[in-house]
């Protein structure tokens, strides 16, 4: 049987900034650009083999979707921004260019956050800011439980399991690598569980803020809310007012919203309802 190939894969390179500094200092941690411990990878959860088997077919099943239906997003996104910054003049256009936006992003590395596609989402900033409150919630526990994991492994054990992990090994490969006591196989086992418990957690969480989401009808244009924007590019074109936009241009970029913001919110809806039922059959196979 095949280790999740798929999923590993996917925590590593959600995002390549993060992993790259992961791949220099494998103890960096993002918050505090300080020292942190392991990050949890889909071989340290309690899985047995029919778990990763169950799990390894969902992903298989859920990925081209989820990507498919990303694409078609993207796609509308890109289409309504090509359209609205052709209404801008090119003095519009720089100062947009020179506009940074400021937004703190809440999605990580972590391999809940993987799990959940959240890079491919376009996610609102009440989204965000849900999903970092259980970022803030579940993080320190499972780092606390990684550092236990630590502490159980000597320098020799923990290059080991660096290197199965870059091999992508299962699980079972994993551990015959380590070399583990029986004393350190029960404590290991337990970690395990402790961070597979966490980690099932943590994407339920995340599956009902998505979830929530779905329930949400789009408001009007007039009564729309900033923190609930998916197309923020969009609305921060037709509403910066260091643009100086003059009224036709206001009303051009108003109408290409109007057209845009219906088949936006349809295309994101699309991408949250694979994921949410990703994430429950994920949930329910990783419970057992």
């Amino acid at each position: 049987m095949r280790t999740l190939k798929m999923l590993l894969t996917l925590a590593l390179a959600v995002s390549a900034g993060a992993a790259a500094r992961a791949a220099d200092d494998p103890k960096a941690d993002p918050d505090k650009g300080g020292v942190a411990v392991l990050v949890e990878k889909i071989q340290d959860l309690q899985l047995s083999d029919a778990q990763e088997a169950k799990v390894a077919e969902i992903r298989k099943e859920f990925r081209p979707k989820v990507q498919e239906a990303s694409r078609e997003a993207a796609g509308l996104v890109k289409d309504q921004i090509e359209k609205m910054r052709d209404v801008l003049t090119a003095e519009q256009k720089q100062k947009l260019q020179d506009l940074k936006e400021e937004r703190q992003e809440h999605r990580e590395e972590c391999l809940a956050h993987a799990i959940a596609h959240l890079r491919e989402l376009d996610l609102s900033d009440a989204e965000m800011t849900k999903i970092g409150d259980i970022r803030k919630e579940y993080r320190p526990k499972i780092q606390e439980a990684m550092k236990k994991l630590e502490g159980l492994l000597t320098d020799e054990q923990k290059k080991a399991r660096a290197e199965a992990l870059k091999a992508d090994k299962k699980r079972a490969e994993v551990l015959e690598a380590l070399k583990l006591t029986d004393e350190q196989k029960e404590k290991v086992a337990g970690v395990a569980r402790e961070v597979c418990g966490l980690v099932k957690d943590e994407a339920e969480k995340i599956r009902e803020v998505l979830a929530a989401e779905l329930k949400e009808k789009l408001p009007d244009l007039k009564d729309e809310a900033r923190e609930r924007v998916r197309d923020r590019m969009a609305h921060r074109m037709a509403n910066l007012r260091d643009l100086n936009l003059t009224d036709e241009q206001k009303t051009k970029l108003m109408e290409i919203r109007k057209e845009y913001r219906p088949k936006v919110q349809e295309a994101g809806n699309k991408v949250r309802t694979l994921i949410t039922e990703e994430l429950e059959k994920i949930v329910a196979a990783i419970r057992g």
